[in-house]
């Protein structure tokens, strides 16, 4: 049974879709079945742009162990990249997700 509990995310972003790249404002978050893949469960997204109506979109549909990965992996890089560009100090950059 899907039990549609999606969590939804403001965004300020791109993202490159069947048009090209388009501006994306809203994340839809949810762990269910899927559309497309042949896992039994997945993490999926679907980024859009609902200030323009939402009718195009990007989605990924990922494993659970890919979605924390990939989690570990986002966190890691904004990390990294904020004290290269000097915007973080090293000690901040431990700061789990809640």
């Amino acid at each position: 049974m899907c039990s549609y509990i999606v969590e939804k995310a403001a965004l300020v972003g791109s993202a490159k879709g069947r048009k090209g790249w388009m501006r994306i404002d809203t994340a839809n978050v949810y762990y269910d079945h899927p559309y497309y893949s042949t896992l039994d469960h997945v993490l999926a997204i679907d980024f859009t742009n609902e200030g323009e109506g939402g009718r195009d979109r990007v989605a990924i549909e990922l494993s659970a162990d890919s979605a924390r990965a990939l989690v570990d992996r986002i966190l890691a890089a904004l990390a990294s990249g904020q004290i290269a560009h000097g915007s973080l100090a090293p000690e901040k950059t431990l700061v789990a997700a809640e």
